[in-house]
């Protein structure tokens, strides 16, 4: 199969037929176990793109996934959700077994009329690249499976007139776990975490250190490229760990070396402005008074006239 297309999952159907499991409870919902599958990823790599939400935790994985410009090997136990029209390429080197674990499906259509049809957008981890996946403990893999059990009961059993809805709400609490136990491991991985923020600080300090007008101000898009890191996931990691998103970050270190270049050059404004990316130096006048209270003229002349406590009252 070409890389530049891949197979297109239109339906959870077409999915198990895929891999050779009988056809689905119910169309648009659905709990599959890996090591059901009767037809195996092929030797080499395949490119799926799905129509629906996935959300999975794979073990013992014998082969590697990509997503994006990203590669993970499932040498353990995580999760990893995606959502429609993402696209996923799985390399297997060799045959062997199949990994452990389960996959969840639920296509749009079964989010349809609910609150959860709007509010799923909100969990930002269906947008974290693979190698962002969650690690799971042991007591929280329990957690999560006890979950879609109910969900897999429910679906299987005579449906009626409430069973939608006892299915949205205990997809609402895997999706709020999935959340608690991402904020959990930014915390417990603060080794990585500390090592991120000592890489994104100096790459903030080298970019407004060099010549950067032909770059412009620095976007989170340009950070998520420069630290390998999704900007879903990056977002997340920054507020866990500062309290501050990644715009927010961005703006302090500007401001930081602006205040920098006011107090100890003869720069005008303008060429400040300029030399941090700004198009417009208007557009730096508003930015730093919005920030500090104050213009830069009048930070600037804080420091000229000696008058640091008149600074300090204006704020």
């Amino acid at each position: 199969m070409s890389d530049n297309k891949p197979m297109r999952i239109r339906s959870i159907s077409d999915f198990h037929k895929l891999r050779g499991l009988p056809a689905p409870k119910h169309p648009l919902i659905s709990v599959i176990n890996f090591e059901d599958m009767t037809e195996q990823t092929k030797v080499g790599k395949q490119s799926l793109l799905f129509d629906f939400y996935m959300i999975s935790v794979k073990r013992d994985m014998e082969h590697k996934y990509k997503y994006g410009q990203n590669d993970y090997d499932f040498d353990e136990g995580v999760m990893f959700c995606m959502a429609p029209h993402q696209i996923l390429s799985v390399i297997r080197e060799e045959e062997g077994r199949n990994p452990s674990g389960w996959m969840l499906m639920i296509h749009p259509d079964f989010l349809w009329n609910t609150a959860l049809s709007a509010s799923i957008k909100r969990y930002e981890f269906f947008d974290y690249s693979i190698n962002e996946a969650l690690f799971l403990s042991e007591d929280e893999e329990v957690k999560m499976q006890q979950i879609i059990e109910n969900i897999k009961q429910e679906y299987q059993s005579n449906l009626d007139q409430f069973s939608q809805d006892i299915i949205i709400s205990q997809l609402v609490t895997l999706l709020n776990y999935s959340q608690r136990f991402y904020q959990r491991q930014f915390i417990t991985r603060r080794k990585a975490s500390h090592q991120f923020l000592e890489k994104l600080e100096n790459f903030l300090s080298d970019y407004f250190e060099g010549n950067i007008t032909a770059y412009g101000l620095p976007t989170v898009q340009l950070l998520s490229e420069k630290l390998n890191m999704s900007p879903q996931y990056m977002r997340g990691l920054l507020k866990s760990l500062t309290g501050q998103t990644t715009q927010q970050i961005i703006h302090e270190k500007l401001i930081e070396k602006a205040k920098e270049w006011l107090s100890t050059t003869e720069r005008t404004i303008s060429e400040i402005a300029y030399e941090l990316g700004f198009e417009h130096p208007q557009s730096f006048n508003k930015l730093f008074k919005a920030k500090t209270n104050i213009s830069p003229l009048e930070f600037r002349n804080s420091f000229n006239i000696g008058n640091l406590l008149k600074l300090n009252l204006k704020k």
